[in-house]
């Protein structure tokens, strides 16, 4: 604690000083609990999806060798884009999974094999996982960083600067109080002298 000026100006400044930490702590542990529960809430998406992709992948892995065929199927299934849109936890920004677009499938439908069809749509749907848990994780990592940004500053505030403001408006009044009281003492001491001058010259 750096040394503080034992003034009432001082203590003011200390009173206004606490007084502020005090009522943007709330508000930083608000914050603290708004990121924990979307982080539980992404990472839970996040598990639901990894399952779901797991599931597409055996589905998949059933007839992954056809893939190997001249025909562009894998072309098919990987997304030209994944659309977002825009979030806000708690002051932080994040993009939430929209869906993925594709290319448009053409292909003759008389000379393609039986299997394109269901082929390009299982692709497309297990890309679509994947480029939605690319996004949870980005998103995760984020929040994460910004909890870990909160979570200091709300330690800050409860083990540092409130105890810190507390205990020099303690030092502050116990020194004001001390110099009150021997301010009273001087007072008294001087109220005692004077009588005592002036029973002398009376006597005289």
């Amino acid at each position: 604690m750096a040394k503080i000026k034992l003034t009432k100006g001082e203590l003011k400044r200390q009173r206004d000083a606490l007084r502020q930490y005090e009522r943007y702590l709330p508000t930083l542990q608000l914050k603290k609990q708004q990121l924990q529960m979307e982080i539980l809430h992404q990472a839970m998406m996040l598990d639901e999806k990894a399952r779901a992709e797991e599931i597409k992948s055996r589905e998949i892995d059933t007839w992954a060798a056809l893939l190997a065929d001249d025909f562009k199927v894998k072309d098919y299934g990987l997304p030209r884009d994944v659309v977002t849109e825009e979030r806000n936890i708690a002051g932080v920004e994040f993009r939430v999974f929209k869906e993925a677009v594709f290319i448009e499938a053409e292909y003759d439908l008389f000379s393609a094999p039986l299997w394109v069809d269901a082929a390009i749509i299982h692709l497309r749907a297990f890309n679509s996982l994947r480029a939605e848990k690319r996004l949870l994780k980005e998103n995760i990592v984020l929040l994460r960083k910004e909890l870990r940004i909160t979570n200091q500053r709300v330690n800050l505030f409860e083990k540092v600067k409130i105890p810190e403001a507390e205990e020099a408006i303690r030092l502050i009044k116990i020194y004001i109080g001390d110099q009150m009281s021997n301010a009273v003492g001087r007072s008294k001491i001087a109220k005692r002298k004077i009588e005592e001058y002036e029973r002398l010259a009376l006597a005289a």
